[in-house]
């Protein structure tokens, strides 16, 4: 069950970029900046792995899809809610199929489908925040308004208010510039988001840009994971007291990927 992201990480999915991230043809139309190393991009998602887990958190490793380089971004692909899984339409024509291969391995583990996103709407799991009782749900070049009010309504049945924070074509996904951090406490870049977007919550401010963005992992208990290339967050962030874990992320930095990207968080909580 995942009603907060801010709590305890227990269990997540990830997909190892065994193959297919790592020998793209056509590198504009699947939005990948640069081919990764294969050995090395192997290696940083295996440190990733191995961080997870010695927080205590169940990971779930599952094979790529078949000509799907971005399927190592499971984040994406599906939102794990208090009542079960929505499955998602994604925005990018070359991942298409991505909701139905995860929605296959959420199935297998026994969560139980809630509702879909249907065309033409759209929506990524990068773009969606779930935060005690607010979703936030960016508005992007990946998630359109029919996927809004399509998941607006479904996240208002569970009881979420819904905030919807529009973005510029610059910004690929809103985990880019909003992330939680705590059960009430949020990082939020001032460039993108207002004060009263993100009212009742606690927020650390950042300006984004280059390597400086809100794309982390919140482990629960004031502990997270970040790009060791996000220094100037993780500065920030040690000096408001939390345990800070690095890894060096460089190989999915090169497909406009992040940490947050790599896991589908399925279990918060205590």
């Amino acid at each position: 069950m995942l009603r907060n992201e801010g709590e305890r990480l227990k269990r997540v999915v990830v997909c190892t970029p065994r193959k297919e991230y790592a020998r793209v043809s056509n590198l504009e139309e699947h939005n990948i900046g640069e081919l990764s190393d294969p050995k090395l991009v192997i290696e940083q998602h295996d440190r990733l792995k191995s961080k997870l887990r010695e927080f205590g958190a169940e990971v779930i490793d599952i094979q790529e899809l078949d000509k799907h380089p971005n399927s190592v971004f499971t984040r994406d692909t599906a939102l794990c809610t208090p009542q079960g899984y929505i499955k998602l339409r994604l925005g990018l024509n070359t991942r298409l199929g991505e909701g139905e291969w995860m929605a296959k391995t959420l199935e297998a583990i026994g969560e139980s489908c809630v509702g879909e996103i249907k065309a033409p709407g759209t929506v990524e799991g990068g773009d969606v925040l779930l935060a005690e009782k607010v979703a936030f749900i960016g508005r992007s070049i990946r998630t359109n308004e029919e996927g809004i009010r399509q998941l607006s309504a479904l996240l208002e049945m569970m009881g979420y208010e819904i905030r919807v924070v529009q973005l510029p074509d610059t910004i690929l996904h809103l985990d880019k510039v909003l992330m939680v951090l705590g059960p009430k406490q949020l990082l939020y870049c001032t460039e993108l988001i207002s004060k009263e977007t993100i009212d009742g919550f606690e927020g650390i401010r950042i300006s984004c840009g280059g390597d400086t963005t809100a794309n982390i992992i919140c482990l629960g208990e004031t502990e997270l994971l970040i790009n060791r290339s996000n220094s100037t967050v993780i500065e920030r962030l040690k000096a408001e007291g939390f345990k800070v874990h690095t890894l060096d992320l460089s190989e999915f930095a090169k497909g406009m990927g992040g940490p947050n990207c790599l896991i589908m968080p399925v279990d918060r909580g205590a």
